[in-house]
């Protein structure tokens, strides 16, 4: 497949769409946008981030800025390297979820936030007319190295009010963590340490690149971590992808949280300490409302994406955010997802609750969603008609189109997005019921038909 361009960088399979020119380009074209100034750069794991760091780390000097490079560490971390050096942005060569064989650039700006619409708009741009800020060898930039960064990321969230690791400590937890030998395989169980926890099982936190399983954290890939927690008896299993961004939590009896039930914790937690809103994207479930209700705070929404989420969140001045994928967003610490704040938030709130992983999760309410999608050559319509067709369908429920159409129901809702990679609409419902969730997005199969 071609390389994927967008506004947060370009991502590829590397040798084929991902190769040292278009590495080259987009970081010169980068570069060129911030004119100069001090880039932090970190990677994850995979076996392609030493020679993407060289090459992204010698063309930000080349085009005048100074390098600093923070190595292996979760892309929260790079975010908070941003902020420590007070640097004019930041890159993460990491591609997420995806598989080894892939790789991708990822652009924080100043703030240490994913590039806004605009900005990496402008970035595109530069790197399409090719007219790059090349410096004379006099005034390319310095290349320098910040080996204390993840221990600095992990005494910034010790350092929050509400993070007690005594009190974590008498609870005597064990944890298990499934890094996939990725960008969390040494951060995790370093966080943990700090935290007081004296029993950590290690599966997979090897930092070579080498994804022992699908690496998005999704019920299908983790039924290792499952059994290990039975069989060790532990009291809570954390699940990272490559680069430690999202978060996924296993109970003590081995059953998963659930992705959409990592931020509805985060929120339960903070809601409890703080006073004001939270919010979340458009797709993440109903969970999040219900414990924004119990708190008496409102849960806002956003269209899909972290950098969307983020700007709600600084115009309701919420206390916490994140998405439904495993994403804690704490603006006490930054903008940004980050899986270890999320981890330490858990665990506090665990200790505090006194419960276990399994008692607490069965405080909250369930919702089961359905994720489908349709194939736009099979309808003869492009995705524009399509969307117009089922908002007018329904337009006495005063669908939501600030990011395709969304549907509120009684008991549920459903949600359709077109792809910008791919011919088709994502589709994803949610309900009190598998077979309830299920129900809704037939209503726009049958709608269709």
């Amino acid at each position: 497949m071609a390389l994927m361009i967008s506004i947060s960088g370009i991502r590829g399979i590397f040798g084929t769409d991902l190769t040292p020119q278009n590495l080259s380009k987009f970081t010169a074209a980068y570069g060129t946008w911030l004119e100069g100034g001090t880039v932090v750069v970190g990677r994850d794991s995979r076996v392609t981030g030493q020679l993407c760091e060289d090459i992204v780390a010698a063309t930000l000097a080349s085009v005048g800025c100074d390098v600093v490079k923070v190595g292996i560490v979760p892309t929260p971390t790079v975010a908070m390297g941003v902020l420590k050096h007070k640097a004019a942005g930041g890159i993460i060569i990491s591609a997420s979820h995806n598989p080894a064989e892939w790789n991708a650039l990822k652009l924080l700006n100043e703030k240490s936030e994913f590039l806004d619409a605009d900005q990496g708009k402008k970035v595109i741009e530069i790197s399409e007319s090719g007219e790059f800020a090349y410096q004379s060898f006099d005034k390319i930039g310095t290349i320098t190295e910040d080996p204390e960064m993840l221990d600095d990321h992990i005494r910034k969230i010790l350092d929050l009010p509400y993070i007690n690791k005594e009190e974590i400590a008498a609870k005597n937890f064990s944890v298990a963590v499934d890094a996939v030998n990725g960008a969390g395989s040494e951060a995790l169980p370093r966080l943990l340490g700090k935290l007081g926890v004296k029993t950590v099982h290690k599966l997979h936190c090897t930092p070579n690149g080498i994804f022992p399983h699908n690496p998005e954290p999704l019920p299908e890939h983790l039924a290792e971590i499952c059994e290990l927690v039975k069989e060790k008896k532990v009291d809570l299993g954390v699940v990272t992808d490559p680069d430690a961004d999202r978060l996924a939590l296993v109970d003590d009896t081995g059953k998963l949280f659930g992705e959409e039930y990592t931020q509805a914790t985060a929120f339960d937690f903070i809601l409890g300490k703080k006073e004001g809103a939270c919010a979340t994207n458009l797709s993440s479930s109903r969970v999040s409302d219900d414990v924004a209700r119990e708190h008496g705070q409102k849960c806002y929404r956003s269209a899909v994406g972290e950098i969307n989420v983020v700007k709600v969140m600084q115009e309701q001045d919420a206390v916490i955010g994140g998405e439904g994928n495993g994403g804690v967003i704490c603006p006490d610490l930054h903008y940004g997802r980050d899986a270890l704040v999320g981890t330490a938030m858990v665990l506090q709130h665990l200790a505090e609750k006194d419960m276990s992983a399994s008692e607490y999760r069965a405080s909250l309410p369930d919702y089961f969603m359905s994720k489908n999608k349709i194939q736009l050559d099979e309808l003869e319509k492009d995705a524009d008609e399509v969307l117009e067709m089922v908002k007018k369908h329904f337009s006495s429920l005063e669908p939501n189109i600030v990011d395709g159409v969304k549907i509120d129901f009684a008991e549920g809702w459903v949600h359709l997005r077109k792809s910008n990679t791919e011919p088709i609409i994502r589709i994803y419902s949610e309900g009190r019921s598998p077979e309830a969730a299920k129900a809704f997005a037939g209503k726009i199969f049958d709608l269709l038909k």
